[in-house]
């Protein structure tokens, strides 16, 4: 596909600036005013209900939870209740999917492709759940997809564990299912995984599934 596509690292982000970026992106995304965006990320330690997000699956009290210091955040994203948290790659792709000639199970399944390629190249095969959208391996999941499209433009988007720190998960009901199981790559693979490294493989695969000239950029060349 003709034109240029911007991959922006962020590194570590608060929430709240994280979504306030993802705002002003796909309002200016939608109005042609910058081309398709891949934003890489980290989270603090957060909790998100999306739009079919019940309280009921949090379990614990708000007040344990300001006591831990994890805010929770009400967004306009698909999906139930995830945590995020250090160890965990984020990616927020801002896209038109007019361009591509997408409907949204179209997208989230290569969202899907995308991380399934990328369990790949560590030496792990990830499954798919129709009934359950993300990517799972060896029966406990190890990446989430949440998703928003508005005029077109994609917001929010996957959350990939390599070396997050599980207990975390044990707070909620992931997804809003009881009883699952939440792995990561160093789990599975029993060694660390750079962050730099994943960052490349992730790189590379939403290369070859969203095909753009894709170039890196830093926040403040395109955020003018």
């Amino acid at each position: 596909m003709d034109g240029n596509g911007y991959i922006v690292d962020l590194g570590t982000v608060d929430y709240a600036k994280a979504l306030d970026l993802q705002h002003q992106f796909w309002s200016k995304r939608v109005e042609g005013e910058v081309p398709d965006l891949l934003l890489i990320l980290e989270h603090p330690h957060v909790i998100t209900l999306g739009r079919r997000g019940e309280r009921s699956h949090l379990l614990i009290s708000p007040d344990v939870l300001e006591a831990m210091k994890i805010p929770l955040f009400h967004t306009e994203r698909g999906g139930d209740v995830t945590y995020h948290g250090p160890g965990q790659l984020v990616v927020y792709p801002i896209f038109n999917l007019k361009d591509y000639g997408y409907r949204l199970i179209q997208y989230v399944s290569q969202l899907e492709e995308v991380i399934l390629s990328v369990l790949m190249d560590f030496g792990i095969e990830g499954k798919r759940d129709s009934s359950n959208r993300g990517v799972w391996a060896g029966g406990d999941k190890i990446a989430s997809i949440g998703v928003a499209i508005k005029r077109w433009g994609s917001f929010h988007g996957i959350a990939l564990n390599y070396a997050t720190d599980l207990k975390y998960f044990e707070l909620i009901n992931p997804c809003g299912l009881k009883g699952i199981r939440i792995t990561s790559i160093e789990k599975i693979i029993g060694e660390k995984v750079p962050r730099d490294r994943l960052v490349e493989r992730i790189i590379f695969h939403f290369k070859e599934i969203f095909k753009r000239n894709w170039l890196e950029k830093g926040l403040k060349e395109i955020d003018k």
